[in-house]
């Protein structure tokens, strides 16, 4: 099984994790399930960019991000090349380390 590698990030997870998950999952659905709570005002069908998150290594070890997910990247905060939306990057057998932006542009969270 893969391991997600989650720098700190204040709020979300202040001392950083590690956390496993099967392939064929995606990183939010993983982060939720080990009590990482990322933002996804959209329940996880690529229509918002509250569960943007940076990866730092293993980006390539995912699957490809396709047209609708690019176009709504455009609109996340602090936006990089290895921008991803968590609910839309489906893991493989690789491990990968993510950053969780410190902002969204959510402007009400949302308690799921």
């Amino acid at each position: 099984m893969p391991v997600i590698k989650v720098l700190p990030h204040p709020e979300y997870c202040p001392e950083g994790a590690e956390i496993t998950a099967p392939a064929g999952t995606s990183i939010c659905e993983a982060l939720l399930e080990n009590k990482i709570n990322i933002e996804h005002a959209c329940d996880m069908s690529c229509a918002c960019t509250t569960c943007h998150v940076v990866v730092r290594e293993g980006l390539e070890s995912l699957n490809e991000a396709e047209e609708e997910e690019e176009d709504l990247l455009d609109r996340a905060w602090g936006l990089e090349p290895q921008s991803r939306l968590s609910c839309q990057a489906i893991l493989a057998g690789k491990d990968v380390t993510v950053e969780i932006p410190k902002y969204s542009i959510n402007h009400a969270k949302e308690n799921h």
